[in-house]
């Protein structure tokens, strides 16, 4: 594929989604969310600004963004911060952290976009976050001689870069001052195609959990719910986690609490979530004027507490993984050493392949294993204790991702 093609089918994908977005409520936010992106961009850039630009795809790449750019606005006041989302389910939750000064959709990537985008935004420095590579932008910062770098990158062998007829996309990474990459094998395929200008560096979200460590995590509905009690949290669950996580609540007994906080918070689905168990249950919208110490589950439908609740875990299950929705955030609940149980389809993700070597996360295939794996947790405290553990030590000893990637940018401004 040559520039040329890549251009025509950016800008019919842009017609098509213009047509997609009358019938999909998210894709209406996709196409909507960048009608007035350069309007925010001229209110609030003056031509004397100093910008940094954050670009993040999605949610999970903002997570991993964050310790990063908290860093950078505590060590550079005077610049503004700007960060980008691509995708409406990072942009929708995120739009109003206090972490960036602005926050907006990022254009699609036609020359004249990427042009208007940057002679409005005029950064010092652009940090592109995990991947998306999108050409025109990135040949714009080269000619304009603007510094890029690549944090928390993971590159895959079937990735274009490094096919044959990927050219025009190897020629994009040519525009990066540096790569902090995850793991040795990403540095050794960015080797193989002429690019040495790597840092292995590890993940950053390492270093954002181990920072949960050390905030106040108290939750007062907790306490009394936890009760003393082996405390089993399920978080970020789809309908396929909550098939088998039902079916060992209605089938086992014990002295365990359990904690579900699915994925989707909607009124119908949880209310349907609740119906299922047959344990006296709570949706905790509804906890108030209720002694909590009397249910045995807790709906959880809101979000932004998750991590707060995985301190009370004694064991956790991480969602996604039994379907292909793609694994959530595991290290959530590893931080705070404890088990970690996950669904059997968790291949892309780093971090899940290492601790499920380690013998930290435990995957799981289906009912009957979830049942047994659940069951030796919950029985047996010393195998509970020294899986927890196996977790944290990973965490504490693969932190620090941040301090280099800071050290670096330093040098550029």
């Amino acid at each position: 594929m040559t520039l040329f093609i890549y251009n025509i089918l950016i800008s019919l994908t842009g017609l098509l989604l213009r047509i997609v977005a009358l019938f999909d409520k998210k894709i209406k936010l996709f196409v909507n969310g960048r009608k007035t992106v350069f309007a925010v961009l001229r209110q609030q850039i003056a031509p004397e600004d100093k910008v940094i630009w954050f670009h993040t795809a999605s949610l999970g790449e903002f997570e991993q963004g964050l310790p990063v750019m908290e860093k950078v606005k505590t060590e550079f006041p005077d610049h503004k911060i700007l960060v980008t989302f691509f995708s409406p389910s990072g942009y929708e939750v995120k739009k109003h952290s206090g972490a960036a000064d602005i926050i907006t959709y990022l254009p699609l990537d036609t020359r004249r976009n990427a042009k208007k985008f940057l002679d409005l935004v005029h950064p010092e420095l652009a940090v592109f976050v995990k991947y998306e590579f999108w050409p025109n932008y990135l040949h714009l910062l080269k000619k304009g001689s603007i510094q890029t770098i690549l944090i928390s990158a993971i590159f895959r062998r079937d990735q274009m870069f490094f096919k044959s007829y990927g050219g025009f996309m190897r020629r994009s990474l040519q525009t990066f001052a540096r790569f902090f990459v995850q793991d040795e094998r990403s540095g050794e395929l960015l080797h193989n195609i002429g690019i040495a200008r790597v840092t292995v560096s590890g993940d950053t979200r390492l270093d954002r959990v181990t920072e949960i460590l050390h905030r106040d995590n108290t939750l007062d509905f907790m306490e009394p719910f936890h009760n003393g009690n082996l405390c089993f949290v399920a978080g970020s669950t789809w309908p396929e986690d909550e098939e088998i996580l039902v079916d060992f609540i209605n089938n086992t007994t014990g002295e365990v609490k359990f904690v579900l906080a699915p994925h989707n918070i909607k009124p119908a689905h949880n209310q349907a979530l609740k119906k299922s168990i047959r344990k006296k249950s709570v949706l905790y919208s509804e906890r108030q004027g209720k002694d909590l110490r009397e249910y045995e589950v807790l709906i959880v439908d809101t979000i932004g507490i998750l991590t707060k609740i995985y301190s009370y875990a004694d064991m956790a299950y991480v969602g996604g993984g039994m379907g292909t929705t793609g694994l959530h955030n595991i290290l959530e609940p590893a931080v705070f050493g404890i088990p970690v149980i996950i669904g059997k389809n968790y291949g892309k993700f780093k971090e899940a392949n290492e601790l499920v070597a380690l013998q930290g996360v435990l995957p799981v295939s289906g009912k009957d294993q979830f049942h047994k794996t659940l069951l030796q947790l919950t029985n047996n405290k010393e195998f509970r204790k020294e899986t927890g553990q196996i977790n944290a030590a990973y965490i504490k000893k693969n932190r620090g991702a941040v301090i280099q990637i800071l050290e670096f940018i330093r040098t550029l401004l």
